[in-house]
């Protein structure tokens, strides 16, 4: 599990490596060698670097507990709602505000489960110059371009998910039962009564979050190549 961990952006640790290394990986796309990687395979292996990544995130945050217990990702109670939060707990409900957390991350947990395809469609559509901008990009390139491609999608996944969770205790109507009370009060600075997009939002954020956290520790960490295409592209881009 570890090596696949490691494996996320591999294709990018070799990549970025050094500007000799670029400028040897530009000779190798105009005039490919009888052994080296032709522009075709390297594109080819960021994509199965990218998908074996997003993947393994996907997996880890859709195990049980995976955004619940994960205080990197977790999505916690409103805080624009704080003083509902405490008002419930004054008065013993406290549970309520434990379980309605609970439920939240339950939902994104459901639904990260779901996501994998919408990765894979966004890594088959990538052009030459997608891979470009990711390969020559920033250290968080590749979760930019995946935010850029997927979030909108990713979101009508989460939202009527995590809908469905609270729904089942009657958090979301009485979150917007309270919360429209509440903003009905002069003065007060006004909450949102949309928590499922509170919430939806959050999650994605993790997601991304995870997806991005990967891609930065793959790339000051050895390469676990598990594939013959893998192999051939960093085991020529080593000799450069």
């Amino acid at each position: 599990m570890k090596k696949i961990h490691f494996l996320f952006v591999a294709v990018m640790v070799t990549l970025f490596f050094s500007c000799e290394t670029l400028n040897q990986v530009a000779k190798t796309v105009t005039t490919p060698t009888a052994t080296g990687p032709t522009i075709t395979e390297i594109i080819s292996g960021l994509k199965q670097a990218l998908e074996i990544g997003t993947n393994n995130s996907t997996k880890m945050l859709s195990a049980p507990d995976g955004y619940f217990k994960d205080p990197l990702v977790k999505i916690p109670f409103p805080p624009d709602a704080q003083k509902v939060a405490n008002t419930l707990n004054d008065i013993g409900a406290g549970a309520l505000v434990d379980e309605f957390v609970k439920l939240m991350n339950r939902g994104a947990e459901d639904a990260a489960s779901q996501a994998g395809p919408i990765f894979v469609n966004a890594i088959k559509g990538m052009t030459i110059d997608d891979a470009k901008g990711i390969l020559f990009g920033a250290d968080n390139a590749a979760t930019e371009y995946f935010k850029g491609k997927t979030r909108p999608q990713l979101y009508d996944l989460f939202y009527p998910r995590i809908k469905s969770s609270l729904d089942k205790i009657g958090a979301t109507k009485a979150w917007t039962d309270v919360t429209t009370r509440y903003n009905k009060i002069p003065l007060v600075t006004p909450v949102n009564t949309d928590v499922t997009s509170f919430a939806t939002n959050k999650g994605l954020d993790g997601l991304f979050l995870k997806i991005q956290g990967e891609e930065a520790k793959i790339r000051k960490d050895p390469v676990a190549r598990v594939s013959d295409l893998l192999k051939k592209v960093f085991g020529e881009l080593d000799k450069k």
